[in-house]
């Protein structure tokens, strides 16, 4: 890449979690019950952005993962001792570290701070953008889940 297509992203905001520290964040939120209740923290100039979600139930977050660790483009994951690549994965650890979760929308708290459940990152991480999540287009039910199929099975087996 040369350096004249070098991007620059600047956060529009902070999301605030429970978990102080890598080692508190959970795999997948979906698995607590209840999902702790997080905030979106946006700068103030980027509140009027915010405009029109009323309606909507969930959204997608995109954040950077800035505490994430240097890039691994081949590791082996703790439930599988197979070395995977880091784009068949999930890993934070990952060249450019861009976070996403689908959050349930809870609601606004005042002009520049939303409500949400279902985050899984460190308190503080950086927010780059927010989108609504539309099931007519975001959900693919019939996808396919590659080397991750068999332990979906065996999970939902009797």
């Amino acid at each position: 890449m040369s350096e004249s297509t070098l991007l620059q992203l600047r956060p529009i905001g902070r999301l605030r979690t429970p978990f102080a520290n890598l080692a508190d964040c959970p795999r997948n939120t979906r698995a607590l019950d209840p999902a702790p209740l997080c905030r979106v923290e946006l700068e103030p100039e980027f509140g009027p952005g915010l405009a029109s979600l009323e309606g909507f139930s969930h959204l997608i977050l995109l954040y950077w993962l800035d505490r994430a660790g240097a890039a691994e483009l081949v590791f082996t994951p703790p439930f599988d001792p197979q070395p995977r690549g880091i784009f068949a994965s999930r890993s934070p650890r990952r060249p450019n570290p861009v976070g996403l979760a689908v959050v349930a929308f809870e609601g606004v708290e005042d002009p520049a701070t939303l409500l949400v459940r279902n985050l899984d990152c460190v308190d503080g991480t950086p927010l780059l953008d927010i989108k609504p999540y539309l099931r007519t287009t975001d959900a693919v039910p019939e996808a396919r889940m590659g080397w991750l199929e068999p332990k979906e099975r065996a999970n939902r087996a009797p």
